[in-house]
C-alpha cells in the first residue's frame, strides 16, 4: 500500500504560479512512476504530468506542456507539480497518483492504483 498526501493547491489569478506537492509514503518501489491528474467539476479525471521516480523522465499533456513542471526530490521523497501562467481553465481538483504497471503513453486513470485526496486550485479571471 502506498498513502499520498498532497498539498498547495489555492485561489490565484491569471497568470499567476502555484506549486502542489505530493508526499508518498509506504511501500514505495523505485520502478514507479508517479503522475498528476486534475478533474473539473463535471469532467472526468485528466492526465497532466508523470515522471519516473529512478529515471525523472517526465511526460506531460498537451494542455500544460511549457507552463507545467513535474519534478521529483528523492531524499525529500517529494514530488511537485510547479505550475506557471495559470488559466481559468486549470481549474480543477488535482490529484497524485502512482503508476505501477507498465503501460504506453498517454497515460490512463486505469493505469494508476493509488490515489491522493485531491487538492483544489482555482484560477480566477
Amino acid at each position: 500500500q502506498v498513502q499520498l498526501v498532497e498539498s498547495g493547491g489555492g485561489l490565484v489569478q491569471t497568470g499567476d504560479s502555484l506549486r502542489l506537492d505530493c508526499a508518498p509514503s509506504g511501500v514505495f518501489l523505485s520502478t514507479y512512476v508517479m503522475g498528476w491528474f486534475r478533474q473539473a467539476p463535471g469532467k472526468e479525471r485528466d492526465f497532466v504530468a508523470t515522471i519516473t521516480w529512478r529515471g525523472g523522465r517526465t511526460y506531460y499533456a498537451d494542455a500544460v506542456k511549457g507552463r507545467f513542471t513535474i519534478s521529483r526530490d528523492n531524499a525529500k521523497n517529494t514530488v511537485y507539480l510547479q505550475m506557471n501562467s495559470l488559466k481559468p481553465e486549470d481549474t480543477a481538483v488535482y490529484y497524485c497518483a502512482v503508476k505501477t504497471v507498465v503501460s504506453p503513453n498517454p497515460p490512463q486513470v486505469s493505469d494508476f492504483r493509488f490515489w491522493g485526496q485531491g487538492t483544489q486550485v482555482t484560477v480566477s479571471s
